[in-house]
């Protein structure tokens, strides 16, 4: 089994700063793309940004610009830094991870965080 712990997220004003981690643990063998998701109240969960293996990041078009995803693969975590932020970005985020476990090296499962808690206030 494999663990997402989260950390970071809170109160912050219009235009401040706040950073996510997250942090997998469990049986590893390896991690394939990393991400963050949001959901605000009464909407559908979405992808903020992701990023794969091999450092390559994807966002979603509100948050270019502004957020910035990264990962240590040896210590197998994944931060979202975001700045500028919006009211718009209150939100519940989510760790996402597909991982490989040691007893299914060739076969991915998708794990989710619990979620922390951004409120960005105008």
């Amino acid at each position: 089994q494999v663990q997402l712990v989260e950390s970071g997220g809170g109160l912050v004003q219009t235009g401040g700063s706040l950073r996510l981690s997250c942090a997998a643990s469990g049986s590893i063998f390896e991690i394939d793309n990393m991400g963050r998701f949001r959901q605000a109240p009464g909407k559908q969960r979405e992808l903020v940004a992701t990023i794969t293996r091999a450092g390559r990041p994807n966002y979603t078009d509100s948050v270019k610009g502004r957020f910035t995803i990264s990962r240590d693969n040896a210590k197998n975590t994944v931060n979202l830094q975001m700045n500028s932020l919006k009211p718009e970005d209150t939100a519940v985020y989510y760790c996402n991870a597909f991982v490989r476990e040691l007893t299914s090296r060739f076969r991915s499962n998708e794990y989710w965080g619990r979620g922390t808690q951004v409120t960005v206030s105008s």
